[in-house]
C-alpha cells in the first residue's frame, strides 16, 4: 500500500498554542484528516509531532511505501541527514520519527511549499482554534 501523508505543526507564538494536522491520501483519494491539539510548545516540536502521527498511521494502515511531505526544512533535513539535531527537545522526536520509518520501509520525506500544504496547515490550525474557541464557552 502506497501513502501520501501531507503534515503540519502549528504554533502562536512559538512557543505558545499549537496544534498538527496530518492529511493522508492514498491513490489520490483523502483517507484520513486529523488535527489534533498539542498544548504550549514550539512550532519545530509541533511539525515533529504530526509527522510522528502521520507515520504512526502509515504503520497501522500496514504502508509499505510512503512519501512524507512537509513544509519543514529544519524536519525535512534533519531525518534526511542533511541537518544535525542539536536541539535537545527534538532528539526523542528524531528518534521516534527513524523507528517508524525504520517499520514501514520505504519512506521519502521531502520538503514542499506552503502553498502546497494548505490542507495540513488547515487542519493544525483547526485543532488550535477549536480548543480556544471550547475554552471562552
Amino acid at each position: 500500500m502506497e501513502l501520501t501523508i501531507y503534515t503540519d505543526g502549528a504554533s502562536r507564538n512559538n512557543p505558545g498554542e499549537a496544534g498538527a494536522g496530518v492529511f493522508i491520501v492514498q491513490d489520490g483519494k483523502p483517507v484520513e484528516r486529523i488535527a489534533r491539539y498539542l498544548g504550549t510548545t514550539t512550532n519545530n516540536i509541533a511539525e515533529y509531532t504530526a509527522a510522528i502521527i502521520g507515520l504512526e498511521h502509515a504503520v497501522t494502515l500496514g504502508a509499505v511505501n510512503v512519501k512524507l511531505l512537509a513544509d519543514s526544512e529544519l524536519l525535512v533535513k534533519q531525518v534526511n541527514g542533511q541537518y544535525k539535531v542539536k536541539n535537545e527537545g527534538l532528539k526523542p522526536l528524531h528518534g521516534k520519527v527513524k523507528e517508524l520509518i525504520a517499520k514501514i520501509g520505504s519512506v521519502e520525506v521531502q520538503y514542499i511549499p506552503r502553498e502546497r500544504n494548505r490542507e495540513a496547515d488547515a487542519l493544525a490550525n483547526k485543532a488550535i482554534d477549536e480548543k480556544i474557541r471550547n475554552w471562552k464557552l
